[in-house]
């Protein structure tokens, strides 16, 4: 058996008509496994399906917000009927609110909990039946470098990715025995629409401090492209990783292993 192959399983990724969702979708999809996605509103779900089109996938995608517990039900079960069990789920739908904490009110950092954090345990336990009475699964979380670390203005961010790192630990240590591997990914600053801004050059054509932040407080020198995440993605997703559970990878370009530069 080629260990990295995902011929005949049935992938499901969350949030993924774009960004790294899409990337680490179009990896499985090359593996060989059936793709399957959602997203929150249908305009959303069309536009994916068209990225997929074009990228010469055949992936099936729902409407469902995932912090729903009776729509991610009725979802799973759709998607068992329609398509076949998920063998394969990432939980990497998210999203992130940059407000200091004394200025946040707590609707906001609710929110943020609840799609990153409540969300995948809403979703995972969703998939968990269906694996244990197919013998076994995976579970990817995608997690964050603030899974370990703090920063300015995401206080509730971080609160979630943290506790995702634990919810992963706990999936994998109550459901390894049914041969479910559960681990996370950790992504480094990646790249995406949602971190343009970030990187856009100032007027005078300087660049952006936060990018010459974080290339400076990067031993690779680059912010992350999705692409980097496609193999981690697809060792988690494998037969390779089967002794592999409750493991966070941090595909970072080194910035967890480093003190930086000295002024």
């Amino acid at each position: 058996m080629i260990k990295f192959s995902l011929e005949g399983k049935v992938a499901l990724i969350t949030g993924a008509s774009y960004g790294i969702g899409f990337a680490i979708a179009s990896a499985y999809a090359e593996a060989g496994a059936t793709i399957v996605f959602n997203d929150i509103k249908q305009e959303f779900v069309e536009k994916g399906l068209a990225a997929y089109a074009a990228a010469g996938i055949a992936a099936h995608g729902y409407t469902c917000d995932v912090t729903g517990e009776e729509q991610v039900q009725a979802m799973v079960a759709k998607i068992e009927q329609e398509v076949g069990v998920i063998d394969i789920l990432v939980n990497n739908a998210g999203i992130i609110k940059r407000v200091p904490m004394h200025e946040m009110k707590a609707e906001e950092f609710r929110q943020v909990i609840d799609v990153d954090l409540n969300a995948p345990f809403i979703v995972s336990k969703a998939v968990i039946t269906g694996m244990i009475k197919q013998g076994g699964g995976k579970i990817i979380n995608i997690c964050s470098m603030m899974s370990e670390l703090g920063r300015e203005t995401v206080s509730a961010y971080a609160a979630a990715k943290g506790g995702l790192k634990m919810l992963t630990r706990n999936i994998a240590s109550e459901y390894g025995a049914y041969n479910i591997q559960c681990n996370g990914i950790g992504p480094g600053y990646i790249a995406t629409p949602q971190t343009a801004p970030l990187r856009e050059p100032q007027p005078d054509g300087s660049p952006h401090p936060f990018d010459a932040f974080i290339i400076a407080k990067t031993p690779a020198a680059r912010w992350g492209t999705p692409e980097d995440l496609q193999g981690p993605a697809l060792f988690l997703a494998s037969n390779a990783s089967d002794f592999v559970n409750g493991h966070i990878l941090y595909v970072d370009g080194g910035i967890l292993a480093y003190i930086g530069k000295q002024p």
